[in-house]
């Protein structure tokens, strides 16, 4: 993993992030000037459970899992953070260390934009404040989204919802879709809280029930309203 300082141009790639809708041109360029650019290679770890956090990463390209390892060894997926998404706020504004691990599942690159710049402009900017206050709240509703199908849905029916929500939203009505699994059936597994056998296992029983068909990494779906009626 390494660390460059400018190499792209990260006022341009801060200002697709929703986050920064809005800010005036003076106030992106500081950010973007205390901004560095992390690339990282798969497999590489950003940080561990327990490091310090001083900021919170962006990431630009590539896809980077949050994890924790149990005293037993097994680990579990928390989030895949996809192209646009940031994390780390919530324990840079605790001023806590990592409450999980970040590993990246792809060549990635991210930005990391440090503490400080971000509580200089809260201090400035009530609009920026509730910005930040919005993503916090789609996160711990997305969480909260996940106890609930982890409590009450079949494993069955998270890996259709799975599955359908990786659908492009234009082909959603279409029948002969194929999607391209981002990240391997091990990852997907341990995020949808299944074991991999179980996860293959579920996979299999949709095959033999001509709702889908693998193909290592590749899902053909034939008809996507039938997949979907089986979560009914």
């Amino acid at each position: 993993m390494r660390a460059e300082q400018n190499s792209i141009n990260i006022e341009a790639h801060l200002g697709r992030i929703a986050l920064f809708n809005g800010l005036d041109s003076d106030h992106m360029a500081l950010i973007a000037r205390t901004a560095r650019e992390i690339r990282c290679k798969k497999g590489d770890i950003l940080f561990y459970r327990g490091d310090p956090s001083n900021g919170f990463h962006i990431v630009i390209y590539g896809r980077v899992k949050l994890f924790f390892t149990s005293t037993q060894g097994i680990e579990k997926v928390v989030q895949i953070m996809e192209p646009g998404h940031s994390f780390g706020e919530a324990v840079m504004f605790l001023d806590k260390p990592h409450v999980v691990s970040a590993q990246a599942l792809n060549d990635t690159l991210l930005l990391h934009v440090p503490k400080a710049a971000i509580f200089a402009e809260l201090e400035g900017d009530p609009q920026f404040g509730r910005k930040m206050l919005a993503g916090l709240a789609m996160r711990m509703h997305q969480l909260m989204l996940d106890v609930e199908s982890y409590s009450l849905l079949s494993g069955k029916q998270r890996i259709i919802g799975y599955l359908l929500h990786e659908i492009p939203e234009a082909d959603q009505h279409r029948d002969d879709v194929v999607i391209e699994l981002p990240v391997t059936k091990g990852v997907i597994a341990s995020r949808l809280s299944l074991t991999q056998e179980h996860f293959s296992r579920i996979l299999h029983e949709l095959s033999s029930l001509g709702l889908i068909e693998v193909d290592g990494k590749s899902i053909h779906i034939p008809c996507v309203a039938h997949l979907a009626a089986e979560l009914k």
